[in-house]
């Protein structure tokens, strides 16, 4: 019986780790690590492989940690570098961790210098704006994004690192609910959004 518990969790654990490696290996031979598949107001989006393939750090010509390449966050912080000018405080970070839970809708997330609105919240979805989704069991992370079009029934978000065979764009059902008058991004584990500070830049 112990013998038998043994082989097991060995297996177990030899599954887990091999599960882990997977997710750093491109499986998808018809694109190579590092090649533009999208973009957006000239900021392009890049393939990355396995979604846990990690190149190397960019940094911009003047020193700011724009992230590692060519994961969401990355894509996320130079788009609002090269196309707002925006640089945040913070310049660190996992996707999970650009949603301030302690924030109430509308409130500034001071690590992000960007106004945080909450899911639902009582803002309309804009072009521009950062789409953040929490952890979960398959994804420790988090996801980053930037929405790229919205309609009264659905937003569509540009995402990097989205995995060998996902898509750079999907789109992401959208419902106002007219007793609240609050907005709802209707998508598992979408923590809110982030904009930019019109004060603050």
């Amino acid at each position: 019986m112990r013998k038998r518990l043994f082989i097991i969790l060995a297996l177990a654990i030899v599954g887990y780790f091999s599960w882990k490696k997977s997710k750093t290996i491109n499986f998808n031979r018809a694109i190579e690590v590092g090649e533009a598949i999208d973009s957006l107001n000239g900021v392009i989006v890049y393939y990355n492989g396995g979604v846990a393939h990690v190149k190397d750090r960019n940094l911009s010509k003047d020193g700011y940690n724009i992230g590692m390449r060519w994961q969401c966050v990355e894509f996320i912080k130079r788009y609002y570098y090269q196309y707002y000018h925006h640089k945040m405080p913070d310049t660190y970070g996992h996707a999970k961790h650009f949603f301030d839970a302690s924030l109430e809708d509308g409130g500034l997330n001071k690590a992000r210098n960007l106004i945080q609105l909450s899911n639902p919240s009582a803002d309309q979805p804009t072009v521009g704006e950062i789409l953040v989704i929490g952890a979960s069991w398959t994804n420790k992370y988090g996801h980053v994004a930037i929405i790229s079009k919205v309609s009264e029934t659905e937003v569509e978000i540009i995402q990097q690192n989205s995995g060998p065979f996902g898509a750079s764009r999907i789109t992401i059902p959208l419902f106002f609910d007219p007793i609240t008058q609050k907005w709802m991004l209707q998508k598992n584990y979408v923590k809110g959004r982030l904009k930019i500070n019109e004060v603050g830049n």
